[in-house]
């Protein structure tokens, strides 16, 4: 059964070759960390039928994201099943995106197997997306929201996007039919800002690498033109970065994590980083505090290096 084009449907665009691929996704969260974890160790010269190996622990250490057993079945289940088109110029393919996954009980490992017409399209997403793109893309269930995240995405580095006539904006957004052919959606201006606006400002914001806001510019006494004020921010949630491997990502995310707890003496890091047993207690420590399951508003860092004996 094929993919609903509900507000809840996220469309991935990838160009190739001046075509246009079009893949639907619609995943929760829990599915989301698991197909950054098989990007994550996804090749381009894997062999056909090649098993990838997902270890659980490594998953929520690496996401800050914990999730049982009965909801890691249901998302396997889903990416297994669920049907996903892929349209080019000439043709339309039906594919789910994993042909099996293997639990092996007692060792919280997942075994997933890749559907092979998949493939290619899985290697383009790691090869032309970085992790952060591919969330938002995830994320962000508003199709006005993905199509503003792209405008503002090629002014991030300068902060605010040129200045479009309103005109400009909905034909980009496919509000107007440039040729007049269709009618114009959201002609009140405080129907464009509840439906379109505010929905894609609030979503890029609180799922992505951008903090946006935007200006109405008004001409006499109607608004007549928009522009974007755009900056770079570390998402609540990181996705796990693809572009490197799982060792040295944990290193990296480690690091991250002590500079928020304010933990910056060499020598401490150091321990911290050498132990595998203490660097876990890291991973979890900071789960724990940013879902409120510990409390420690004053001095977190102190707190964890009390936990684990350093202090």
């Amino acid at each position: 059964m094929s993919v609903p084009a509900t507000s809840e449907t996220s469309f991935l665009e990838i160009r190739q070759h001046n075509a246009i691929t079009t893949a639907r996704y619609e995943m929760s969260a829990c599915e989301m960390d698991i197909v950054f974890s098989l990007l994550s160790v996804l090749r381009k010269e894997d062999q056909p039928g090649t098993i990838y190996r997902i270890r659980v622990k490594e998953l929520e250490q690496l996401t800050g994201r914990g999730w049982n057993y009965q909801r890691l079945l249901e998302a396997t289940s889903n990416l297994r099943s669920r049907e996903y088109h892929i349209e080019d110029n000439k043709h339309v393919l039906q594919v789910g995106l994993l042909a099996s996954a293997l639990y092996v009980k007692g060792e919280g490992i997942i075994e997933l197997e890749i559907s092979e017409r998949m493939r290619r399209y899985l290697i383009d997403l790691k090869n032309n997306f970085t992790s952060y793109r591919l969330q938002s893309v995830f994320s962000l269930s508003s199709k006005y929201a993905k199509r503003i995240y792209q405008i503002a995405s090629q002014w991030k580095d300068i902060g605010e996007t040129k200045t479009f006539t309103l005109e400009e904006f909905k034909v980009m957004l496919s509000l107007k039919d440039p040729k007049g052919q269709a009618p114009e959606q959201y002609e009140k201006i405080s129907a464009l800002q509840k439906y379109v606006l505010d929905v894609a400002t609030t979503q890029i914001n609180e799922h992505t690498d951008l903090r946006i806001n935007y200006e109405l510019i008004k001409k006499g006494r109607s608004f007549h033109s928009i522009r974007f004020f755009v900056n770079a921010q570390v998402p609540q949630q990181l996705p796990i970065p693809f572009e490197d491997g799982a060792e040295e990502e944990k290193q990296r995310r480690a690091l991250q994590n002590l500079e928020e707890l304010e933990i910056r003496d060499p020598k401490l890091i150091s321990q911290i980083l050498g132990d595998a047993k203490k660097l876990n207690a890291l991973f979890s420590f900071t789960y724990k505090h940013k879902t409120g399951k510990v409390k420690a508003d004053k001095n977190p860092g102190g707190l964890f290096l009390k936990m684990v004996g350093l202090r």
